[in-house]
């Protein structure tokens, strides 16, 4: 098991709602990435991709730490609602909410931060959601790919 980890995490639909993706760059504490992954996830609003690609991140983390685990997403809902400061009102997102939470307790501490689009590791997640998206357009729909 590794110590701190960042997850970089990212989640878009083509239209909204629309095909939706998911991608997530897992960093060591040196910010050196260690996984990779992209999925499509089928019809979703944006909101729903982001907390979809936050689920899926919490849990490829706890395959490699129970420790700190960083949260970054260039969703300011999210991270907004994840830190309490919003309120989650739609009821599909309140779902995604709870699963989140709960992906959440087998840490020791969990941060989420706010960052902008496309900067860092957050232009990777979201080159890794366009990449689902445009397989799944083209008919390529495969089990999802990490790396």
């Amino acid at each position: 098991m590794l110590g701190a980890l960042t997850v970089y995490t990212d989640g878009g639909a083509r239209g909204n709602p629309g095909p939706a993706a998911i991608g997530i760059v897992l960093c060591d504490v040196d910010d050196h990435v260690l996984r990779e992954h992209r999925e499509f996830i089928g019809e979703a609003t944006n909101n729903e991709a982001e907390y979809r690609a936050l689920i899926r991140g919490l849990r490829l983390a706890a395959r490699h730490t129970r420790e700190e685990v960083r949260c970054i997403s260039d969703s300011q809902l999210l991270v907004r609602q994840m830190m309490g400061e919003y309120r989650v009102r739609d009821d599909r997102l309140r779902e995604l909410f709870a699963l989140a939470q709960a992906g959440t307790r087998g840490f020791e501490k969990v941060s989420f931060e706010h960052r902008p689009r496309l900067t860092g590791r957050l232009a990777r997640a979201d080159e890794l959601v366009n990449e689902a998206l445009d397989r799944a357009v083209s008919g390529e729909r495969r089990a999802p790919s990490s790396r």
